[in-house]
This record gives C-alpha cells, structure tokens and sequence, in this order.
C-alpha cells in the first residue's frame, strides 16, 4: 500500500526567488513531482528541486489536466508540489 502526502501548494511570491519560504524550500527539495506555472514562475524559483524531481510546466495545461496530475502523483504516493505566482492562500 503506498503512503499518501498531501499536495502541498507553494507560492513562489512576487517574483523575487529570495522570498519563497524556507517551508516552501524543504517542499521543493523532498518533492518527487513539481507542477509550476512557467508562464509565472522564475526558473530560480525551481533551483530548490530535488535532482531527481519531476518537474512539469503547467502553461499549455488546462486545469482539468493539471488537476488530473496532482491527483494522480498523490495516489501513487509521490511528494507533490504545485508551484504558483503569489500566495496561493489570497
């Protein structure tokens, strides 16, 4: 049985890699599976990755597909993070 994490959704603030937080930093670095919006996110942003993280553009994505991969990356019990321009909580 795989152990299911949460989807843990990351704001990647406004745009200054800087000020992403130090919890938003350890989720990037344990994540087996990145979703981010590259339209939004600076790349520095991804240089918290994990070497061996999948990392997926969301921009040519609509929201069911998005969804849809979350969804399926949570259930195979992968670490999985949603990347987002802002505070994802506003």
């Amino acid at each position: 049985m795989a152990k299911y994490h949460h989807v843990i959704f990351v704001g990647a603030g406004p745009g200054d890699p800087e000020l992403i937080t130090v919890k938003g930093q350890k989720a990037l670095a344990r994540a087996h599976l990145i979703l981010y919006a590259g339209s939004l996110v600076s790349p520095a942003v991804l240089e918290w990755a994990g070497a061996s993280a999948e990392l997926v553009d969301t921009a040519k994505l609509n929201l069911e597909e998005i969804c849809a991969r979350l969804i399926a990356g949570q259930r195979a019990g992968r670490r999985v993070v949603r990347v987002h321009s802002g505070d994802p909580s506003l």
